[in-house]
């Protein structure tokens, strides 16, 4: 049977099926289509025909083309979208006329005139294309700083507009309107819904970002009540600090793995900044004594830029995240989340298919693969040996298994490696070194350090228990460093 191509099928459905007919659509014109985060996101909205049109591409050449290449089409009796049919767009596209608005901003135009044109020709817009808008203005030359300075009026222009929010709206709807399923049906096939259905999954690092905007709308909400009477605000300042956990955990989790995986770079290159300037702006005011009128200035407008990224995160930058981002992936992201502190009260979740999936670690060839990273036994043996440290490792069986090399003032021969440790101290300090070990060992103490002075330096020495995932003890780690650099610093 040959290959079939239903016109009446979504492009992200035909594509899917068949990858070769991304190189044949691109080949007439559809260049759009060869990047994956469109495909996964408008083009789960659009057909082919509707494609052709918006391009001006005759669907009688893109029918004989996929005959060319062996495809059967099918559905192509369909009325066909035409360029003449579709609202008049720059370029037709709607890339191209979203550029337009944000231009227009650009040049210092109301909000509300823009908008106004906005709404009477578009009836929605998804997340991804407002972020594609951006992101071709910023490939087309438009300089960094003043797509920055624009996006929260960028957000503000399509507040209600994005297909985001549309599906929150419905979904607070359903229990009192069951008539709506298939409007709510229709709207699922849109990549939206899957940050909506991801947001339900208890623990899910979407459900968690979210569960923190709401944490900070409501310190937000508050902050805007003391600013106007101009109450204590103080402590307020500093709970709403913490959203630089928050902040740490996009620009650590999200912003990177979007640009590097999928080729999006507009929020590392324009929300990143944006909440670096926040998170400085905070900690300014913070520190600040003098709360003049112009503090006050600055805290409303540091407060509504807070908000104004509570609302590019939900309907912008997580639907991109949940649109692209694996099962695998989010897993990852869940695990690696843990290493950050509480933020804003908001206490971690167990997502419990994270949990019982055991992470599968790629395999290198001729390296050491820990669940850190990967490196070869030259890479680690030199990062090691670089180190400021004489380090020292001592098995569970109390034997030296491993001294780092260089100069060290305690001197270590390589020959005492396994051997017992207690065969390299002197018998009057025996005793002291197996009650060291027999603590850290017990569990009675995770670490012994001490200061001591050695060739006239300051020298701080550790002992500390090694233990695996599990808590069982596998050795203890001795580690010595020279402070003479810190006695310097501090005599300054």
């Amino acid at each position: 049977m040959g290959k079939k191509i239903d016109l009446s099928r979504t492009v992200y459905d035909l594509t899917t099926q068949y990858p070769e007919l991304i190189e044949v659509l691109a080949g007439l014109g559809l260049t759009d289509i060869k990047k994956k985060f469109l495909r996964n996101s408008v083009g789960k909205l659009i057909t082919i025909p509707k494609g052709a049109g918006m391009h001006g591409i005759e669907m009688k050449a893109v029918i004989d083309a996929l005959e060319q290449q062996g495809f059967e089409v099918v559905g192509a009796g369909k009325p066909v979208m035409s360029a003449e049919t579709l609202r008049p767009v720059a370029e037709n596209m709607r890339t191209e006329q979203l550029k337009g608005y944000l231009r227009r901003l650009g040049t210092g135009e109301s909000l509300e005139a823009v908008r106004k044109d906005f709404a009477n020709e578009f009836g929605d817009v998804e997340a991804s294309e407002i972020m594609q808008a951006e992101q071709e203005l910023l490939a087309e030359g438009t300089p960094l700083h003043e797509v920055q300075q624009l996006c929260d009026i960028h957000s503000a222009l399509f507040h209600g507009a994005t297909r985001e929010e549309r599906m929150a709206n419905v979904e607070q709807e359903v229990a009192a309107s069951v008539s709506r399923h298939d409007e709510i049906h229709a709207m699922a096939q849109a990549n939206t819904q899957r940050a909506v259905d991801l947001s339900h999954i208890d623990g899910h690092p979407i459900q968690t970002f979210l569960r923190e905007n709401a944490a900070l709308e409501a310190l937000l909400k508050q902050a805007f009540e003391v600013l106007e009477t101009r109450g204590d605000m103080t402590e307020l300042l500093l709970r709403i600090r913490e959203l630089s956990i928050h902040y740490a955990k996009k620009g650590d989790l999200l912003y990177p793995h979007l640009k590097v995986r999928y080729d999006i770079s507009g929020p590392s290159q324009v929300m990143w900044t944006i909440d670096d300037e926040i998170r400085n702006e905070l900690g300014i005011l913070t520190r600040k004594g003098e709360h003049d009128e112009l503090w006050w200035g600055r805290v409303g407008a540091v407060l509504n830029r807070a908000k104004e990224m509570i609302y590019k995160e939900n309907n912008i930058l997580l639907p991109l995240c949940a649109a692209n981002f694996t099962e695998t992936e989010w897993q990852l992201i869940y695990r690696d989340s843990k290493d950050y502190a509480v933020c804003l009260g908001v206490e971690h979740r167990i997502w419990s298919q994270a949990e019982s999936k055991e992470t599968v670690r790629t395999q290198h060839e001729g390296e050491i693969v820990m669940p850190g990273g990967h490196l070869t036994l030259g890479q680690l043996t030199a990062m090691l040996n670089t180190l400021p440290l004489e380090i020292t490792f001592v098995d569970a069986d109390n034997f030296n298994r491993y001294f780092n090399e260089g100069s060290k003032i305690f001197k270590r021969p390589f020959m005492a490696i396994d051997r017992e440790v207690f065969s390299c101290h002197p018998p009057k300090i025996e005793p002291m070194v197996r009650s060291i070990i027999e603590d850290l060992r017990s569990g009675k103490r995770s670490q012994v350090p001490m200061w001591v002075e050695k060739c006239g330096h300051p020298m701080y020495v550790n002992y500390m228990a090694v233990r695996d995932g599990e808590g069982n003890y596998v050795g203890t780690v001795e580690v010595v460093q020279d402070m003479e650099f810190a006695k310097k610093h501090f005599q300054r």
